[in-house]
């Protein structure tokens, strides 16, 4: 099994130290009864933390909006219970000595892939669209956008009171904030459109100004961001470096200290007509662009695509050699692992001891309950 030192050196992000570069990828469970997470969720994070994870990103948490949540199943992080609830986890995974922030939440528009579920008041997002040409619910006005924006703030807010580490904002996936990047869903004339992915990136640059303004100076803010969608996997926001650029600095001007580039599968090279088939992956080129620590993530620990793991592809070492490599030359700062540590609690451990043969396959099975 590859040496995987590099994966175990502390870094420290704010007023944030980890105990190493292994982040617990967000990842829906759809398991909060009335929107409520309880104590089922606070062993489930408790388990990873006790497993050597060294931080850990919550599933996607709703902030205060109407129709913010394309699945019931999907946990609040506003109101009384739901907060409670949440200091629950964050005091657990305090226990275990880990360390944790919630990822904070707007479906947009999207609609899930895992139930017919439709919510009480109508979906938003930039333009009314849920994918190019596709209708679906309203388009914001400028005071849905401004609430929208204020709510992420208070979810900020009440992340650092109740003792979480940092938070993300998800700016990923074909979700609200990737609607307003998305050209195709973001047909806005206002200060929210335009023609540039620098001017469609307004709007999570206003969110996240006001998240900072809502934390403090110190408190670590991570973006998660894509380029493909749930409605087009081979959608891009930036077809260059400098485009790259021109999307993501608006953000970490106005206070991102994290950026969490999401691509299908982390070893692949994001612009290879630019540095060859073995040149940066997305989480490189998004620090050399913009000067911003990254965590990379897609597929680690499978033996495919992560996609394929719903089909039950089990778990693997084989890729870990890229990726000991790719940070090593410090490409990145930090790797996310999703489905191997649903699957295995411990991943973290057994990569750490190089026990390759301990590792549990990841079986699809799992994902039908929260263990």
């Amino acid at each position: 099994m590859t040496a995987t030192d590099v994966l175990f050196r502390p870094f420290r992000i704010g007023a944030m130290e980890l105990a190493n570069r292994i982040v617990m990828a967000p990842m829906t469970r759809s398991f909060a009864v009335d929107g409520i997470p309880g104590a089922a969720h606070a062993a489930y994070y408790r388990r990873r933390a006790e497993g050597g994870v060294g931080l850990i990103l919550s599933e996607g948490t709703l902030i205060d909006r109407p129709a913010s949540r394309n699945d019931p199943g999907n946990p609040f992080f506003h109101g009384d219970a739901a907060l409670a609830g949440w200091k629950g986890v964050i005091d657990a995974v305090h226990d275990a000595g880990g360390k944790m922030g919630p990822q904070l939440w707007h479906t947009g528009s999207l609609h899930s892939f895992l139930t017919d579920w439709v919510p009480d008041a109508p979906v938003e997002s930039p333009s009314g669209l849920e994918a190019p040409g596709v209708e679906r619910g309203v388009a914001m006005s400028d005071s849905d956008i401004a609430d929208t924006i204020a709510a992420f703030a208070r979810g900020a807010a009440d992340a650092k009171r109740l003792g979480f580490d940092t938070i993300e904002l998800h700016g990923a996936h074909g979700y609200l904030f990737d609607q307003f990047f998305w050209a195709p869903t973001n047909q806005r004339t206002d200060r929210y459109g335009g023609a540039t992915i620098g001017e469609r990136s307004r709007f999570a640059a206003e969110v996240v100004a006001a998240v900072r303004a809502s934390v403090g100076p110190d408190f670590p803010i991570i973006m998660r961001l894509s380029q493909w969608k749930v409605q087009d996997f081979a959608a891009r926001l930036a077809e260059t470096p400098d485009q790259m650029a021109e999307w993501l600095m608006p953000m970490v001007e106005a206070g991102v200290d994290v950026l969490h580039c999401s691509q299908r599968r982390f070893w692949e090279p994001e612009f290879p007509d630019v540095d060859g088939a073995q040149g940066l992956n997305f989480a490189g080129w998004a620090k050399k662009v913009t000067g911003a620590a990254t965590i990379s993530v897609g597929s680690v620990g499978l033996e495919g695509d992560f996609m394929a793991a719903f089909g039950g592809e089990g778990s693997s070492t084989a890729k870990l050699d890229k990726l000991v490599e790719r940070m090593e030359r410090d490409e990145f700062d930090l790797i996310a692992v999703g489905r191997a540590l649903i699957g295995d609690p411990a991943w973290v451990e057994k990569v750490r001891a190089g026990d390759s043969s301990a590792l549990k396959s990841f079986d699809a099975a799992v994902l039908s309950e929260l263990t």
